[in-house]
C-alpha cells in the first residue's frame, strides 16, 4: 500500500492536499533535485520566491536509491506524468540547453514549464563565476591582497576554448559525438597545473592544444564549414553565450577541479604563508605568536569549501533566466485556495 501511495504522489495529489488546508495556509510546491549537493544551491534560488502564500520543499527523487544525476531525478517523474504546478524538477542543464530540440530529453528540459534548469552547464559553473573568485580567496585566506585578475584569466581562457567548444556542440547536434565526446573536449581544456606567476604561459600551451584539435576536426569534417558558422551565431545571438563566458557552459566538474582549483589553490597557499609570516613578525613574544597563529589557522577554510558555500553567484547574468522560468511557473499556477475564493466572489 505504501509503495502504491508513493507512486501516486504527483502534482495533482499535492494540489488536492493544498486545497484541503486552511485558506490562509501557504501553498506547498515540491521541488526535486538531482543530489544532496544540489539542495543548498536550489534552496538559495527558491528562497527568493517564498512568501506568506507559498513555500518550496526540496527533495531527492528517491528515498531508496542514492543514484545521482538528471536521469535518475527526472525519468520516473516524467514518464509517470507526475510533474505539474505543485511538483517540479530542478536540474543541471548539462548540454541540453545548447542542444535545444535535437534530442527528446533536451526538448523536454527546454520546453517543460515544470523543469527549472540552470541554463549554464551545472551548479559548479555558478560556484566558479569569475567576479566572485577574489572574494572567495579573501574568505579562504583572510588576506585581501590581489595577486591575479581572475576575471581576465577566465575571459582569456574562454576566448581560447570557444571555437573548440562550438565544435563539440556541433558534433553532438549532428550525431558525431563519438568522434569528439564531451570528455575528449574536457581533456583538451583542462589544466594539470597553472603557473600563477606567469599564467600566460599556461594559456599559451592551451591555445596550441586547441589549435591542433581544431585543425584535426576541420580535416575530419569538411562538411561542417557552413553549419559551424550558423551554430556559432545561434549560440551567441539566440542562447546568450559569448566567447568571454564559455567557461560557464563547459562540464562543471572539469571547470571546478581542473581549471579553477589549480588556479586558486597555489594562490591561497601563498596568501596563507604571507599572513602567517606577518603574524610571526608582529608578535610581541612566543606565546602571542603561537596563539595568533593557532587562531588564524582555525579561521581559514579550504577554498573548495568556500566556493561551494558561496552565494555570490546570485548576481550572475544567466541566473536571470532561471528566475524568469520560476516566475512564469508561479504566475501560471496560482494558489488553489485563492482560485476558489476568486470564483466564489465572481458568483
Amino acid at each position: 500500500m505504501g509503495k502504491r501511495l508513493t507512486h501516486n504522489l504527483n502534482s495533482a495529489y499535492i494540489e488536492a492536499a493544498n486545497r484541503l488546508r486552511p485558506s490562509r495556509a501557504r501553498r506547498r510546491i515540491v521541488a526535486y533535485v538531482e543530489s544532496f549537493d544540489d539542495v543548498a544551491f536550489w534552496r538559495t534560488i527558491l528562497d527568493e520566491f517564498e512568501d506568506h502564500t507559498l513555500y518550496f520543499e526540496i527533495k531527492l527523487p528517491s528515498r531508496t536509491n542514492l543514484g545521482k544525476g538528471k536521469r535518475q531525478a527526472l525519468m520516473n517523474l516524467i514518464h509517470a506524468d507526475q510533474l505539474g504546478g505543485s511538483m517540479i524538477a530542478c536540474v543541471d542543464s548539462d548540454y541540453d540547453y545548447l542542444l535545444q530540440d535535437t534530442t527528446e530529453e533536451s526538448s523536454f528540459i527546454n520546453h517543460s514549464p515544470y523543469v527549472i534548469h540552470t541554463y549554464v552547464y551545472a551548479i559548479e559553473n555558478y560556484q566558479c563565476w569569475a567576479p566572485s573568485l577574489h572574494r572567495a580567496v579573501a574568505t579562504a585566506t583572510l588576506n585581501d591582497r590581489h595577486i591575479l585578475n581572475y576575471e581576465e584569466f577566465l575571459r582569456s581562457y574562454s576566448q581560447i576554448i570557444w571555437p573548440l567548444f562550438v565544435w563539440n556542440i556541433w558534433c553532438y547536434r549532428h550525431d558525431r559525438y563519438s568522434h569528439f565526446t564531451m570528455m575528449d573536449f574536457c581533456g583538451f581544456v583542462a589544466f594539470r597545473s597553472i603557473n600563477t606567476r606567469n599564467p600566460e604561459e599556461s594559456l599559451a600551451l592551451l591555445r596550441r592544444r586547441v589549435n591542433q584539435k581544431m585543425a584535426w576536426l576541420q580535416r575530419r569534417f569538411p562538411e561542417a564549414k557552413k553549419d559551424y558558422a550558423t551554430l556559432r551565431t545561434e549560440l551567441q545571438e539566440q542562447l546568450g553565450l559569448t566567447p568571454d563566458t564559455t567557461y560557464l557552459y563547459i562540464q562543471g566538474h572539469t571547470l571546478f577541479d581542473n581549471v579553477v582549483m589549480p588556479l586558486l589553490e597555489p594562490i591561497c597557499a601563498l596568501l596563507r604563508k604571507e599572513r602567517e609570516r606577518e603574524i610571526k613578525t608582529l608578535a610581541m613574544h612566543a606565546k602571542q605568536r603561537q596563539c595568533e597563529l593557532s587562531s588564524y589557522q582555525h579561521s581559514v577554510m579550504p577554498i573548495d569549501i568556500v566556493l561551494k558555500r558561496s552565494t555570490s553567484f546570485l548576481a550572475a547574468p544567466p541566473l536571470q533566466l532561471v528566475r524568469a522560468k520560476v516566475r512564469t511557473l508561479l504566475d501560471s499556477s496560482p494558489h488553489p485556495n485563492q482560485t476558489i475564493q476568486d470564483k466564489t466572489e465572481s458568483l
